[in-house]
């Protein structure tokens, strides 16, 4: 039997972007993928994981140096650091890394997907310009999302591969043990608001309850992924992806309580990496009470990232038009796409 004529590198496997992006892959057929990340995973029919420290040059060249076979090249992957200036080095360093041992060996290369983000408009620094878009003028570095792209657009120049960054917001979806899953924080929190028969309170400051936002759902960014990954029109180009609607929390908030039959009360701040800390006695208790799946409270970890999204307080935005004119017409309503995520983690006995 002939090997399948494409071959998903997915850097980043476990985490939220990577974990849809294979689940994605598999249900469309045709492929077969290699997974990458520091916990490995395991392997099915059409699946390989391969555990690898991408910090570490020759423990990528010796694991990833076979990989000739590889067609595409999905990266997703982030360590996180303290400051901006701190996360360039690990970050270019484990993508470069990659790169390097497989670009000489995987004659078949066509194309080499980037994750990025808003950070390249300074989202992470303080009110930026909204809707932000991929024209927009750069910020001031260090920035590494800015030096990822330019190292593929260097490595790029000449070869036959083409390169595609997208841009997604705030990503929403399933995924478990990854710190940035904003669905996850509020599936629980709220869960365990109903448990100790509390109302919703939104836990950031009441600036933040007004703001103009946009999510992305993580299912809507894989395939993106895939489109840019194969389309002619997006090669060699950055897209923001999100949803293709806004809103705030002050009209979601109450929409998202009603989804777990609970009352509202006007925001309190409160930072929910202390609130929830102390919270896994309770989370035990409710594992067994509705016959949950044995998840450890310690791989419900999403809180700092949490945080720092219900405590923005500026329009946090961006322009996906670029991705339509250019052939990725997905999209999706925002509220069902939050009912859609609580509706998944029940499926899956996570919440209640």
């Amino acid at each position: 039997m002939s090997s399948p004529k494409n071959v998903a590198l997915v850097v980043g496997a476990q985490g939220i972007a990577g974990l849809n992006l294979i689940e994605h892959l598999e249900a469309l057929g045709g492929w077969e993928i290699i997974g990458l990340s520091r916990r490995g995973g395991a392997s099915r029919e059409g699946v390989r994981y391969i555990p690898v420290d991408l910090l570490d040059a020759n423990d990528s060249r010796k694991k990833l140096g076979e990989l000739t076979q590889v067609t595409h090249i999905f990266y997703a992957a982030f360590q996180d650091r303290p400051t901006a200036a701190e996360l360039v080095a690990p970050n270019v360093a484990m993508l470069v890394n990659v790169v390097d041992a497989v670009e000489p060996v995987a004659r078949n290369l066509q194309h080499i997907n980037l994750m990025q983000g808003y950070k390249v408009y300074g989202a992470h620094l303080g009110p930026f310009k909204t809707p932000a878009r991929e024209t927009d003028a750069p910020h001031m570095p260090p920035e590494f999302n800015v030096e990822q792209q330019d190292f593929l657009e260097r490595r790029q120049h000449g070869k036959a591969w083409t390169w595609s960054a997208l841009r997604p917001s705030i990503v929403v979806g399933y995924a478990m043990g990854t710190p940035m899953n904003l669905g996850l924080a509020i599936s629980v929190y709220a869960s365990m608001s109903k448990e100790l028969g509390i109302p919703l309170r939104f836990p950031g400051p009441p600036s933040a309850y007004d703001i103009l936002m946009d999510v992305t759902d993580a299912r809507l960014l894989a395939h993106a992924m895939l489109w840019a990954a194969t389309s002619p029109k997006a090669a060699n180009q950055a897209f923001n992806i999100n949803n293709g609607d806004q809103f705030r929390w002050s009209d979601l908030w109450p929409r998202i309580a009603r989804m777990f039959d609970l009352e509202v009360a006007p925001p309190l701040p409160m930072s929910l990496v202390d609130v929830m800390a102390d919270k896994a006695p309770l989370w035990d208790a409710m594992v067994a009470k509705h016959g949950l799946a044995p998840t450890p409270y310690q791989d419900i970890n999403p809180w700092r990232h949490a945080h720092a999204v219900f405590s923005t307080n500026f329009d946090f935005l961006a322009d996906p038009s670029k991705a339509r004119r250019h052939g990725f017409q997905g999209h999706i309503e925002t509220e069902a796409n939050f009912r859609e995520i609580f509706a998944d983690y029940r499926r899956r006995k996570i919440i209640p």
